[in-house]
């Protein structure tokens, strides 16, 4: 396997030439519109990787959410993530739907960490292409106190998350009722199979979904853009793979949480942890159920 600075350096200089620099983010700069024009360059990538059959399942279940964020309800998309490339694979298959696909994938709208726009050049290069809202994840923030020694720098850094999260639920509430869609990663982070609370939904998720009209659950299996355990983002090994997106059906967020509510009966618990779990429960069920789909499409393609 090798990795995208490896293997497309002319790709990713040509792509570096067409975007604006690299962006400190600040209270004012939180919502980055995408840039469609690198989106060929991106595509040309995912299509040297993903194998036959990848594809959206249950596409019809999109279509209502966008319908219902074009009536001006508030739509929220939560996903798995295993990759970086998550959310590139989910807009070019889109894409490749038609019309329709196009129209939902031209509304998304993705909750982003700080990370992709200050971690390397490489990384916010591909970033760049999709609009998205950038926040300051309360995991990134925990690892900044464990490693910020110096109680100064500790506190301005602090204070700068607390600001990019203002901002940024700001510029959320002002958006969301516009015909978009606002796709976000429950778990935060891109899992890791050698450190299992990475699959674990934050809480702040509860939030979204109490501020939200309607949502759908979005599992994904396989992936082609596998995380380097020793390496930066930049150094993520490219793998061909058949990779599949099941898109549950829409459910309204009010009848859901008091659903979880009547379950769960709790008493003296994090009510809030409680929901995420619950979401990201039904998310490993959908996912286990179309990886043994995805296993007779991979040996298909041996066999062929």
């Amino acid at each position: 396997m090798e990795s995208i600075g490896d293997k497309y350096s002319p790709l990713i200089s040509q792509m570096m030439s067409c975007i604006k620099e690299q962006e400190f983010i600040t209270d004012s700069n939180v919502y980055q519109p995408g840039n469609a024009a690198l989106l060929p360059a991106i595509d040309t990538v995912l299509k040297d990787y993903l194998l036959p059959y990848s594809d959206i399942n249950g596409f019809e279940n999109l279509v209502d959410l966008y319908n219902a964020a074009q009536a001006g309800e508030p739509c929220l998309l939560l996903l798995e993530h295993y990759s970086n490339f998550d959310l590139p694979a989910f807009h070019y298959l889109l894409r490749q739907k038609g019309p329709q696909g196009k129209a939902i994938a031209d509304e998304l709208v993705s909750i982003a960490g700080v990370k992709l726009n200050e971690s390397s050049p490489i990384v916010n290069a591909f970033a760049q292409a999709y609009t998205r809202i950038v926040i300051y994840p309360s995991r990134s923030l925990e690892i900044i106190k464990e490693n910020y020694k110096e109680p100064t720098k500790l506190y301005h850094e602090v204070m700068r998350s607390h600001s990019i999260n203002r901002a940024a639920m700001k510029c959320l509430n002002s958006i969301k009722t516009c015909g978009k869609i606002v796709l976000v990663f429950p778990a935060g982070t891109r899992y890791r199979p050698w450190e299992p609370s990475t699959k674990r939904g934050v809480r702040e998720i509860a939030s979204y979904i109490k501020s939200f009209s309607k949502f759908c659950l979005v599992a994904i299996n396989g992936n082609i853009l596998r995380i380097n355990p020793s390496g930066e983002m930049e150094e993520d090994m490219l793998s061909k793979d058949i990779l599949l997106y099941t898109v549950g059906p829409m459910r309204d967020c009010d009848e859901y949480r008091a659903q979880v509510k009547e379950e769960s009966h709790a008493s003296g618990e994090d009510k809030k942890q409680i929901l995420v779990d619950r979401l990201m429960q039904e998310l490993e069920e959908m996912h286990n159920k179309t990886e043994a789909q995805r296993e007779i499409l991979l040996k298909s393609l041996r066999q062929a």
